[in-house]
């Protein structure tokens, strides 16, 4: 038996996955304490693990991240947000979350620190002392890689690699200019790292990937842009499998899907960028009135129905819906693009149809269309017009249901929790 201590910022996408992998290692005897936000504490124990929340330096609540950074709303999303965020979200919080994991380390002397990648503190941690003085330390890649390569663009462009003669060249050329537009965050954070007693020793979004000892990204090849000056320490794990659901009430249309002979085509705004729905949900519904199809919207919200109001006679609306029961039965996935609903999707064989503003999601959504399974709408408020065209291309052509099936078939070949439980069963001899 190993001790464990997971850590994660306290965003509902970051604890998820860690949470997933910390329930699969307490199933298998290890002994885990997990280091997230306040909220997350009953979360937390349902999986069987110890919670232990951060200090109030590194604790915010996401659902009023207007609260905690009232600037942040001010700010153009896309590469402004994107700085923001790594100086003051993720940045700010380093030397808190080192003194909070040393703290923890000395009345729970663990011998492995898994935690998202953007909790700084556990690379602080890394570089704090050398391999055999402290915990084995692994970067779980809840997103996609920040690492700069010149084998891809750098993240932020939302562009997939330069093919042919000269692409490397490019791509050098996107790493100088993403590294001086990121000067100042850099400055930023390297004080950070300074307040815990670190030096960091390179380009954040390099370091990122390359500081912990394992860096284990949560996809397969087939959805990722090739690297191959990526560090050893680099590896595809697959996807992590989604965490528990919580049982509820099913609609009352819900039989009717077993009997659907009709394409059924869902679409969700997710857990959280669902304040306004008119950005992806409405448009879709509005958009496939006429089409020969069953439109099924997850709102994800307490007021379920009643969000929409009215809606065509072939759409079906319900609050928080149990995903894994109804992509079996879904023949395209109109999303925003989260990373875990997208390889949930990916997972089941369902193509889809991306329009994300926002965070990683104009990256994720290009890694869809450039993985051919499915398209970008390149628009957060994409127009029905738009949506209809790209539906009508996934159900019409083979091309997205075959590359979803294949990648379907090529996560089959991961397992995310047991290449986990083996970097903790070598770390603990």
């Amino acid at each position: 038996m190993a001790r464990v201590i997971a850590a994660a910022t306290p965003f509902h996408g970051h604890v998820q996955p860690v949470l997933t992998i910390a329930a699969d290692l307490v199933r298998r005897g290890h002994e885990v304490t997990v280091l997230t936000g306040a909220r997350f504490a009953d979360a937390v124990r349902e999986v069987g693990a110890q919670h232990v929340s951060l200090p109030p330096a590194a604790d915010f609540d996401d659902r009023k991240l207007e609260v905690y950074f009232p600037e942040r709303s001010a700010i153009p999303q896309g590469p402004a947000q994107l700085e923001y965020d790594m100086k003051y979200v993720f940045g700010d919080p380093t030397a808190a979350q080192y003194r909070a994991l040393r703290a923890l380390l000395a009345r729970f002397p663990a011998s492995v620190v898994i935690s998202d990648p953007l909790f700084f503190g556990t690379a602080a941690l890394t570089l704090s002392a050398a391999p055999g003085h402290r915990p084995v330390t692994v970067g779980l890649g809840i997103t996609l890689p920040m690492l700069l390569s010149e084998d891809a663009p750098p993240l932020g462009l939302a562009m997939p690699p330069v093919v042919g003669e000269g692409a490397k060249t490019q791509h050098r050329a996107m790493n100088v200019q993403v590294r001086e537009m990121f000067a100042d965050t850099q400055r930023h954070i390297e004080e950070n790292f300074g307040e815990s007693g670190t030096q960091l020793p390179g380009f954040i979004l390099d370091c990122v990937v390359t500081v912990p000892d394992h860096y284990l990204q949560l996809t397969v090849p087939g959805f990722e842009y090739p690297r191959g000056d990526a560090p050893a320490s680099f590896r595809f794990a697959g996807p992590a499998p989604a965490g528990p659901q919580r049982p509820g009430v099913l609609p009352d249309w819900w039989g009717e899907l077993k009997h659907e002979t009709r394409p059924v085509v869902l679409v969700t705004q997710g857990s959280f960028a669902n304040d306004d729905l008119t950005d992806l949900v409405r448009p879709t519904i509005d958009a496939l009135a006429g089409e020969d199809v069953l439109v099924v919207a997850a709102t994800a919200r307490a007021d379920g129905p009643a969000a929409l109001g009215p809606v065509p006679s072939n759409a079906r609306v319900g609050g928080y819906l149990p995903f894994e029961e109804l992509l079996p039965h879904a023949s395209v996935l109109v999303t925003n693009g989260g990373y875990g609903g997208v390889h949930m999707a990916l997972r089941h064989g369902v193509p889809l149809v991306v329009g994300g503003a926002g965070e990683d999601k104009p990256e994720i959504a290009t890694r869809v269309e450039w993985s051919g399974a499915g398209v970008d709408l390149r628009s957060g408020r994409p127009s029905p017009e738009a949506i209809r065209d790209a539906v009508r291309r996934v159900l019409s052509e083979p091309g997205p249901a075959r590359r979803a099936a294949e990648l379907r078939d090529e996560f089959h070949r991961y397992d995310a929790l047991a290449v986990v439980a083996e970097v903790v069963a070598d770390a603990a001899g």
